[in-house]
């Protein structure tokens, strides 16, 4: 049964991005800083467009939230785009600004140019590829950073790194099974101008991107989300859209651009046999943690644990208690300075597919907007599990719960 709902709305050009989530409960702390922290981490990376020298974008609370912390009523926010005052009436609402700009006619391979404006009936292709811009992405992660902020008071963290851009890939890889490696990890990949832990890969992703600049192409790649503390128990095997796996895959999947999933070592698993894979269970009192100040806290699996991490924390579709790993791969960027040929949706006459200005490499971006998704599907698993209306009695369910972990 899903907990958190939430949608998003506005076009790329638009006035403004607005975005609802509901079922958050009463108590937690929200602040617009914390959002726009997370705001600008999507906005880096090297190889963004010219866009990103445009906005500079803030989350505005409009309701849901009172004195700092949530009502436990739907929250909406609100991120205006700078870069309306040069298209008011290009895209405004008003019928009488109709004709206003010249219609975009030639679909660019790989978007959803022609098969929005066949699905929906429109002349102009502006008409979608609007709203299915990778705009609409900065008001997921402000929902996201809710979600995260919330997580976060129950020692659950967040984080994502880049591991391959184009042909360039870390000389080494693994699925880690340790919270203490994958936030060091994490650590140095927000110091790359790519995103990447690996400083030799770094520089080399950064001079391919160079190059693709250069040749008017673009660039796809594979990041990696990971999630630690994070208990046993989220997610079921019951039904299918329960397992917390399929949903996670949905959710990431939903991004622009995204055209792999997997969960741990995923399709690597697919070459070896499965004495070779499988987690093999170990057992220790010793997993227990120092409190926090607000709850006992034990390693999640109430002191079961894995030697290794190749299910990438979910099993049945349920968390087992070792950190979950998300791995996606994004294909380049469509929209190219030397662009492909296509055919003019009204004179059916060959041409060059349409510009608009584009990243080359958005990878180090997704990878942020990925650990948003992820953050809102584990955030919604989590208030499944241990359900209420306020902040105090999700806590008190959680710590119950902690409590039968410990004496199981």
């Amino acid at each position: 049964m899903q907990t958190i709902r939430f949608f998003t709305s506005g076009e790329s050009h638009g006035k403004a991005l607005t975005g609802i989530i509901e079922g958050i409960p009463s108590g937690f702390p929200i602040s617009s800083e914390a959002i726009d922290r997370e705001l600008r981490r999507r906005q880096g990376g090297y190889g963004r467009g010219g866009r990103m020298k445009i906005e500079s974008d803030h989350a505005e609370i409009l309701s849901g939230v009172r004195w700092g912390k949530t009502l436990g009523s739907p929250i909406s926010i609100l991120i205006e785009n700078k870069d309306w005052k040069n298209w008011q009436e290009g895209m405004s609402v008003d019928a009488a600004c109709d004709g206003s700009l010249k219609p975009v006619t030639r679909p660019r391979p790989g978007h959803a140019d022609l098969a929005g404006v066949l699905k929906y009936n429109h002349s102009d292709i502006r008409n979608i590829l609007e709203r299915s811009s990778a705009r609409e992405t900065a008001m997921r992660v402000a929902l996201g950073a809710i979600a995260k902020e919330i997580l976060s008071e129950f020692d659950i963290r967040i984080g994502s790194y880049v591991i391959q851009i184009g042909k360039v890939q870390c000389s080494e890889f693994k699925v880690q099974s340790s919270e203490k490696d994958l936030l060091q990890t994490f650590e140095k990949a927000e110091k790359s101008p790519v995103r990447c832990p690996d400083e030799d890969a770094s520089k080399r992703m950064v001079r391919l991107i160079d190059k693709a600049i250069k040749e008017g192409n673009s660039l796809g790649g594979i990041f990696e989300v990971f999630v630690t503390g994070l208990p046993v128990g989220l997610g079921s095997h019951v039904q299918w859209d329960r397992k917390l796996d399929g949903r996670i895959a949905q959710a990431v999947m939903s991004i622009q651009a995204m055209k792999g999933v997997e969960i741990g070592l995923g399709f690597g698993m697919a070459k070896k046999s499965g004495s070779e894979v499988m987690d093999e269970i170990i057992f220790s009192r010793k997993s227990v943690k120092g409190g926090t100040g607000k709850s006992a806290q034990l390693l999640t699996g109430g002191g079961f644990s894995r030697k290794t991490n190749n299910a990438g924390g979910l099993e049945g579709g349920i968390s087992n208690g070792m950190p979950l790993i998300v791995r996606a791969a994004m294909k380049p960027i469509p929209t190219l300075r030397k662009p492909l040929m296509s055919v003019d949706i009204h004179t059916k006459k060959t041409f060059s597919a349409a510009y608009e200005r584009s990243d080359v490499c958005a990878v180090p971006a997704a990878a942020v907007v990925a650990e948003a998704m992820t953050a809102l599907v584990v955030a919604d698993a989590f208030f499944e599990k241990f359900g209420g209306d306020s902040r105090e009695e999700i806590e008190r369910n959680y710590n119950a719960y902690l409590s039968y972990l410990i004496t199981f």
